[in-house]
């Protein structure tokens, strides 16, 4: 250990328990709001609602932008998507002078570990292009029968427990726990042949998606998954119990986005970006058991982490962090909208998938609050979901997928088709106080327009003080940047060369040309 880190590890160390906790965070891969905490009578999730019941259940809290890399990113430098250069795309390169908090951590003497997925897909090396541990040591050497096909057969939890043991006596530590599940693919009906569910388990299927026994057998396939995740969660529970280090653990608990199916990951809608977020810590909370309506977003994860760390951020050599420390959130006894600043947030997308000509992505911009949805979308002339001939690849493959392309195939003014792969216009506006899914777009009509331009007014504003491209006319930057994977992948294709889409179906190439 360098001098330097020797003496930030005794500063930190003269903490007390409560200002410098242990760190467990948890992050799902493509989970949404889908939680017995939140209501969701078609999934269980113990482990979940025990750290919302014994901690504090966040309503509003949101991903930036909702595909993994960009959002990661926005997790680890507290940085909007727009604010980190490459970093902002998916399948992108990090850039050598964004530095992230397990960095930091480790500068400071902290033990850091992960098991599964930390930051990806895409390339995150130093200036000297060494590859770097972003988000800690990996501690994957324990594996597991995996319950389907479709899960991965890594044992999060015994990962967990050997990372326990490797921690030096009274040296803090932060575990990232990096689910890979929910994501795809899933084995179909694995949640009623395995996880005992009935297709009458889930209430309403979401107005953007068609009620068919194919798209309900898709959401339990996913319930299913995200039952694996949480029995992980359980499993480290527990062990933090048997050692007596669990009150004094900050347990943070989310996903990286919403689900993956169409009109979720990958786009910028209420289903989108919603993720699911509790914090359990009965050292440092007050009261425990509330119910949080502020709005908070990823960028607020790095200095929440640093300042229960007793880590500055003036002193962490990281790149300005535009997000705030939840601590007055947690340390409040007060349920509901505890700071009124905290009605809104911000989100959007640039390249969030190859497979548009030049690899260009779908920009977008948008402000969310309790009611209202506004989004600017500044190229309505590419496809939304990516081009038809290419496989729509902003969208993963899966039988929901496959179920409405089919229905488009045999009319292109099928709403459903229309909803999740058809051209968007350059506003788009919903009230989700009558229309929680967002389909019904209201962008057009006169009664809302003073409330549209406030909106705008209000996300623009922030984005200039954030320095987004995009408010100085340079957005085509974003485009510029290049993929690290896949990159290339609408002209390989339609030169006939073989092109790697292992993330969707064959049957998802559009044979014939789809008229905008």
């Amino acid at each position: 250990m360098c001098r330097f880190a020797l003496l930030c590890f005794v500063l930190c160390s003269t903490l007390s328990a409560a200002e410098r906790p242990n760190i467990l965070f948890a992050i799902a891969d493509d989970w949404g709001v889908h939680a017995g905490a939140y209501g969701t009578p078609w999934v269980k999730t113990p482990a979940f609602d025990r750290i919302a019941k014994e901690g504090v259940l966040f309503t509003h809290a949101y991903t930036p932008v909702a595909k993994c890399a960009p959002s990661r990113a926005i997790v680890l430098t507290g940085r909007h998507a727009w604010q980190n250069e490459e970093a902002g795309n998916h399948m992108a390169f990090f850039p050598a002078k964004l530095k992230s908090w397990p960095e930091v951590l480790m500068e400071n003497g902290w033990h850091m570990g992960i098991t599964g997925k930390g930051w990806g897909p895409g390339i995150a090396n130093d200036e000297s292009g060494k590859p770097r541990q972003i988000t800690g040591k990996p501690f994957n050497k324990h594996k597991a029968n995996p319950p389907a096909s479709g899960v991965t057969n890594h044992d999060y939890a015994a990962n967990f427990t050997d990372f326990l043991d490797s921690t030096p006596k009274d040296q803090p530590w932060c575990f990232w726990y990096g689910s890979l599940e929910p994501h795809r693919g899933y084995e179909f009906q694995s949640g009623v042949n395995k996880g005992g569910k009935k297709l009458t388990d889930i209430p309403k299927v979401p107005d953007y998606w068609p009620d068919d026994e194919i798209v309900r057998h898709d959401m339990l396939d996913y319930a299913f998954e995200v039952e694996h995740t949480d029995n992980h969660l359980a499993g480290m529970i527990a062990e933090l119990e048997k050692r007596g280090l669990l009150d004094n653990t900050l347990i943070i608990v989310t996903s990286d986005h919403g689900m993956p199916f169409p009109r979720c990951k990958g786009y910028a809608y209420e289903d989108s970006n919603h993720v699911p977020l509790a914090i359990r810590f009965p050292a440092g909370m007050k009261k425990v058991g509330r119910v949080v309506d502020d709005f908070v977003n990823f960028t607020d994860i790095a200095p929440t982490i640093l300042d229960y760390a007793g880590i500055a951020e003036s002193k962490s050599g990281m790149q300005p962090i535009t997000g705030k420390s939840w601590r007055a959130i947690l340390e409040s006894e007060k349920s509901g909208r505890i700071l009124p600043e905290r009605d809104h947030t911000l989100i959007g997308k640039e390249r969030t998938d190859v497979g548009r000509p030049h690899d260009w992505g779908y920009p977008i911009r948008g402000i969310i609050t309790a009611r209202h949805l506004y989004l600017k979308n500044y190229e309505p002339t590419r496809w939304p979901a990516g081009n038809p001939e290419t496989g729509y690849l902003d969208t993963d493959g899966s039988p929901t997928k496959t179920l409405i392309l089919e229905r488009g195939r045999k009319d292109r003014a099928d709403k459903f088709w229309q909803m999740n792969f058809g051209m968007r216009p350059a506003q788009e506006f919903y009230d989700l106080s009558v229309d929680p899914h967002a389909v019904h777009n209201l962008a057009d009509e006169s009664i809302h327009q003073k409330t549209i331009a406030a909106l705008r007014e209000r996300m623009e504003s922030e984005l200039k003080a954030q320095h987004d491209p995009r408010m100085a006319g340079k957005g085509q930057i974003f485009d510029e940047y290049p993929a690290t994977n896949g990159a290339g992948f609408y002209e390989k294709y339609m030169r006939g060369e073989k092109v790697n889409a292992g993330w969707v179906s064959p049957t998802d190439f559009e044979k014939e040309p789809v008229k905008p």
